[in-house]
């Protein structure tokens, strides 16, 4: 099993908290990442907005393509994740750019693809914003164009949303990316089936989990590729009691339906098409993280691992408050129960 997590660029992940105690600043999450490392975790998801949906538009959110450019400098294994909507991005210029962080990294770089939902992101920054379908359909052609001109040269491509002709992309990525998504629409699960190498999941239990992670094996072996790689977004609250662990769950879950994210959070559902609905509780965490259940004791919690490992789950992306502490403590508790070597880290 790995571990990864996500990278702090809102300044936490609690849309009820309005102070976390994590700087939305560089000197943060570059100490976070190089201290992940020695921690256990294996890789780190950077997501893409401009504006800053946990805690209102108004505050403090770091780029991301920026954010992973300086990472990869500074960190010597973590795999770097970083989320990329095609809607914002010319496919061969991110190319190019993409490649260039792959060399810096000693490829390392890997993406995730993500479909705009939010409609005032978009409008304040004079991007076109599209429906549901259509954005899936311009990712395919996306993803034509970004994974040819990482393999070939003098690639010319030409459909409904993209044309280049006679690219030339030097120096290649020291190794093709890995690409990621993730969603639940039909759109969405015909897309990454045919296009992607791994399926990132939100938040849910091992049975729905499974039933998704089946599904997406079937597809692919109806279409002869190879198998996925599978990963599901968490948040973690480890402690040394059931009895701490609710309290801690209660404080972060008192939800107050006039904090800053949640006219965001209204967008994100009228933007998006999930299978199941979503509660009040879910909006306190993002990503339906707590339905994943690592909340407890660290037996409780690796048990439960270990029921997403039997159904097909490679690896955990992880949110926690405030991250630093409760990574270490994630490590020292439950990573190191899976990955024995990290006990001599």
């Amino acid at each position: 099993m790995e571990f990864g997590y996500w990278l702090p660029v809102f300044g936490g992940w609690l849309r009820n908290i309005p102070d976390e105690g994590m700087d939305t600043s560089w000197e943060y999450v570059k100490t976070l990442a190089q201290r992940s490392e020695d921690w256990g975790y294996s890789l780190s998801l950077i997501a893409e907005l401009y504006l800053n949906d946990i805690k209102g538009q108004a505050a403090p959110s770091l780029d991301a393509w920026s954010t992973a450019a300086a990472l990869a400098a500074v960190t010597e294994q973590l795999e770097i994740m970083v989320a990329v909507r095609p809607t914002f991005h010319n496919p061969a210029q991110l190319a190019k750019q993409a490649a260039n962080i792959d060399l810096i990294s000693n490829g390392r770089l890997s993406l995730n693809v993500v479909s705009s939902w939010w409609r005032d992101e978009a409008t304040k920054y004079g991007i076109h914003f599209e429906q549901h379908d259509d954005r899936y359909a311009r990712t395919k052609e996306w993803l034509d164009v970004v994974t040819n001109v990482w393999e070939k040269d003098h690639f010319t491509y030409e459909g409904k949303y993209y044309k280049v002709e006679d690219n030339i992309l030097q120096p290649k990525p020291a190794k093709k990316p890995f690409i990621y998504a993730g969603g639940e629409s039909e759109a969405a699960k015909t897309l990454i089936s045919t296009q992607c190498d791994g399926y990132v999941m939100h938040g849910d239990s091992p049975e729905r989990t499974g039933d998704r992670i089946a599904d997406m094996r079937r597809r692919r072996e109806a279409l002869g590729l190879p198998p996925m790689k599978y990963g599901v977004a968490a948040y973690s609250i480890v402690r040394n009691s059931e009895a701490e662990a609710k309290q801690e769950l209660d404080r972060i879950t008192d939800v107050k339906a006039s904090a800053a994210g949640y006219d965001n959070y209204q967008q994100w559902l009228a933007g998006t098409q999930l299978e199941q609905e979503l509660s009040l509780q879910d909006y306190s965490v993002t990503n339906r993280g707590l339905r994943t259940g690592l909340v407890g004791t660290p037996g409780k919690i690796q048990d439960r691992i270990g029921e997403f490992e039997k159904v097909g789950v490679d690896f955990f992306l992880l949110q926690s408050s405030p991250q630093l502490e409760e990574m270490e403590r994630f490590s020292d508790s439950v990573i190191k129960a899976f990955n024995p070597q990290q006990q001599s880290a």
